[in-house]
């Protein structure tokens, strides 16, 4: 279905938009959807969704927060 990772990745950022949920519960949602494994989109992951899902998790406490700099 989907072509490249920045596709997939684009289309989960979308509904994720839409229905206000956040990026991991998206992407589960999806995989549930279609019956894929979610093992198998991995690789279909860009690296700005999985930045945006690591933010998530550590607003979460689910991994240590980072230090940021305000600039």
């Amino acid at each position: 279905m989907f072509k490249t990772a920045n596709e997939f990745s684009l289309h989960i950022e979308t509904m994720a938009a839409e229905s206000g949920a956040s990026h991991m519960d998206t992407l589960l949602k999806y995989c549930e959807d279609n019956f894929i494994d979610p093992a198998d989109v991995a690789s279909l992951i860009s690296k700005p969704l999985k930045d945006k899902i690591e933010v998530e998790f550590q607003e979460l406490n689910y991994l240590p927060k980072q230090a940021t700099l305000d600039v």
